[in-house]
């Protein structure tokens, strides 16, 4: 993998989240985990390179997420869908997804990423807040999205680096 500069990233956000999907990886006592994620964003916040990722209070990943300062967002090849299909629905609690997937498991800057990833954002959190949705304006995404209860924790996270396939 190469190192990149945030602003010599040429992908479409919409089509890099919402249709090829990511793995949110993180690790906690020396334990990597993942979950398949189509929800979240790109941008410039607070004068930083930032991501947007949304986590449900169930997800088995989330104490990965909260207890470490720094995730990794990876995007993995198309030829490998069947990996981000298996991440997606099934439960770190229930699998080793790391070793059920086969997927190599690499560091940089001690944050976990897999080897076959084509793309790889290094994220250090700047903020976490549930979402509430007392504030949504449109009242139907609550019974839509979270009539079980199970609310997502929205993260903000500064993009330190990006690495491409070379």
């Amino acid at each position: 993998m190469k190192e990149i500069s945030a602003e010599n990233l040429n992908e479409n956000p919409f089509k890099l989240i919402g249709k090829d999907w990511m793995l949110i990886t993180a690790e906690k006592e020396n334990k990597v985990n993942m979950m398949t994620a189509s929800w979240g964003g790109v941008g410039v916040i607070w004068g930083k390179n930032a991501a947007t990722i949304y986590i449900r209070q169930s997800r088995f990943t989330k104490p990965f997420i909260d207890e470490g300062e720094t995730f990794s967002l990876c995007v993995l090849p198309e030829n490998m869908r069947d990996v981000l299909n298996f991440c997606g629905s099934k439960s770190g609690r229930d699998f080793d997804k790391v070793s059920e997937t086969g997927l190599s498991v690499e560091h940089v800057d001690s944050v976990p990423y897999f080897k076959e990833s084509r793309l790889v954002l290094v994220c250090k959190k700047l903020f976490q807040q549930r979402l509430d949705m007392e504030n949504a304006v449109d009242k139907s995404l609550t019974e839509k999205f979270y009539g079980s209860g199970d609310f997502h924790d929205m993260y903000i996270a500064e993009i330190t680096k990006v690495l491409i396939e070379e």
